[in-house]
């Protein structure tokens, strides 16, 4: 097994008297496919938040590529190599893909990018825009108006985003929410279709498509690590039907 790219120690993430994580310890290898699932209130988002920079945590460490990120913000964390995605679409909706593109490669503010109109790109950044757009599988779309694209192209558009900063951890907070079958395929497809030099961990309501775009699960309840197996593991593990899919252990 290669080297651990994430490590997280004895993490807690309080809320006044809420622990919404509480001690959580893991170790994602890198260019690993990790899912943590887990019911409504496990902690996942939270756990993802700490991970990401967006919520401190309250004890713990998280180690990422062998630096110490517990104490970054996320723009420093960013920079050395995590990217991630949300639950709700974040995207400006009258921009063109490529215009949001250069947005999230240059960390530029909506208004900004009005008052001083599209910005030419180098050469070097049309080629990271290329690449990611590709790899999303919408590299034909780049012109088109945002609003005019389906919401499964949105969320591929998120994914090459997140991607044009070339992160080595991404993270995919439930990348198939609200989509169709036909769309949760193609998300299915830009993920597993991702190099491996990108270590990927995904949040995923859908247990079936969660288990069928990873290595290895890490399953939550109640701000803590109840279980992690490979997917065939966790597809009958006792713990998991119980808490997850509402199945009584003896069943």
């Amino acid at each position: 097994m290669s080297e651990p790219i994430l490590t997280l120690t004895d993490v807690v993430v309080a809320f006044d008297a809420l622990r919404a994580v509480d001690g959580v310890s893991l170790s994602v290898p890198r260019g690993q496919r990790r899912a943590i699932i887990g019911p409504n209130g496990a902690g996942k988002t939270t756990l993802f938040n700490a991970i990401a920079g967006a919520v401190p945590p309250t004890s713990g460490k998280i180690l990422f590529d062998g630096h110490d990120v517990t104490k970054l913000p996320p723009h420093r964390r960013a920079q050395l190599g995590i990217s991630r995605t949300f639950q709700i679409t974040n995207l400006f909706p009258t921009l063109t893909v490529r215009d949001n593109m250069v947005l999230a490669l240059r960390g530029l503010s909506p208004r900004k990018f009005s008052l001083f109109g599209a910005p030419d790109t180098d050469d070097t950044e049309a080629s990271r825009i290329a690449v990611a757009l590709t790899a999303a599988l919408i590299g034909e779309r780049a012109d088109v108006i945002v609003k005019e694209m389906s919401y499964g192209e949105q969320r591929q558009l998120e994914i090459a985003i997140a991607l044009v900063t070339t992160p080595t951890l991404l993270l995919l907070d439930e990348p198939a929410a609200g989509l169709s079958p036909s769309e949760r395929s193609m998300i299915a497809e830009v993920i597993r279709s991702l190099s491996r030099d990108i270590t990927v961990v995904l949040i995923e309501h859908d247990m079936d498509l969660a288990l069928g775009l990873v290595d290895y699960v890490t399953c939550m309840f109640e701000g803590r690590v109840l279980v992690e197996e490979p997917p065939e593991g966790i597809r009958h593990n006792a713990q998991v039907q119980e808490v997850y899919l509402g199945k009584p252990r003896h069943a």
